[in-house]
């Protein structure tokens, strides 16, 4: 039933989906549910401490507006087509990260909670032929969201993987040579009796998740961090960041730092763009 609703409202043009963003979905979520309002206050304060209250406040309105046009955009891209998802999200560089994913039998795609981060998915549509795209996610407790969710993201092509079995599946493509990359957000939360890695981000000391540089150095796969700038309402760019050609031969945890830098990089930029309701900075390490 949801499914079928996404379907046929995905149709509309996006200037009307565009429209309840600003006049429903925006004053919703930010005046009357204030949905998160003290955690994303909070995390901007520590976050930006160097900026001033109005600074702050401008930034957590215009992220608002950028999460609710995020909404809209992934329901209007169930429906969108393939031509014209290339020219809403450019790739720029896939000369070089496809020559590397050719040569090593596969690559690791590691992003964030940024922009719109489920358009992403049409990398798939970059990649040179024969090379399949595992899209890692975490299984939603709603059967029916779960379902939608799976769907929207696998509209490119590429294939979503739980996390509980992404190293099976990468082992049954290596074995039968088929070559693949495997998209990670990575900005996620790590449990603090798990985490290995610590980096001085955004001024407060952050846990990271290191799955891509262990996949990474497992497979001998490239490892690159997506940076996404967006252009204009509705259009985004992608700059490939190679973060190691060789991941074998890095140093323990210089993957996961790269990435947390490049990260931090690219919220300073536009940071209106980084999803700040994130639950992200609330336990340090004891």
């Amino acid at each position: 039933m949801l499914k079928s609703f996404v379907s046929i409202v995905s149709r509309w043009p996006l200037s009307v989906h565009y429209w309840f963003a600003d006049w429903l979905i925006f004053p919703v979520m930010y005046h009357i549910v204030r949905y998160r309002r003290k955690l994303v206050d909070q995390n901007l304060r520590n976050s930006f401490p160097e900026k001033t209250d109005q600074e702050r406040q401008q930034i957590a309105k215009d992220f608002y507006h950028q999460f609710c046009d995020t909404i809209v955009e992934t329901i209007y891209g169930y429906h969108c087509s393939d031509e014209e998802m290339r020219e809403r999200v450019v790739f720029v560089g896939m000369d070089e990260v496809n020559r590397l994913i050719d040569a090593a039998g596969g690559g690791i795609f590691m992003l964030a909670h940024f922009g719109n981060w489920e358009w992403m998915a049409s990398i798939q549509q970059w990649v040179s032929p024969g090379v399949t795209e595992l899209n890692v996610y975490r299984k939603l407790k709603n059967g029916s969201m779960d379902e939608l969710m799976l769907s929207i993201r696998s509209k490119r092509g590429g294939s979503c993987v739980e996390k509980q079995r992404i190293l099976r599946e990468m082992v049954r493509y290596r074995s039968e040579k088929h070559p693949i990359t495997v998209g990670l957000l990575s900005d996620q939360k790590p449990r603090p009796e798990v985490t290995r890695t610590w980096v001085e981000f955004l001024h407060q000391e952050t846990g990271f998740l290191d799955g891509g540089e262990v996949l990474g150095k497992k497979f001998g796969y490239p490892v690159f961090y997506l940076y996404i700038t967006r252009k204009k309402r509705g259009y985004y760019c992608v700059q490939m960041r190679t973060i190691a050609a060789d991941p074998k031969n890095t140093a323990e945890s210089e993957i996961t730092r790269a990435y947390a830098k490049l990260l931090e990089e690219n919220i300073q930029e536009q940071p209106a763009m980084w999803l700040w309701t994130h639950n992200r900075f609330l336990w340090k390490r004891m």
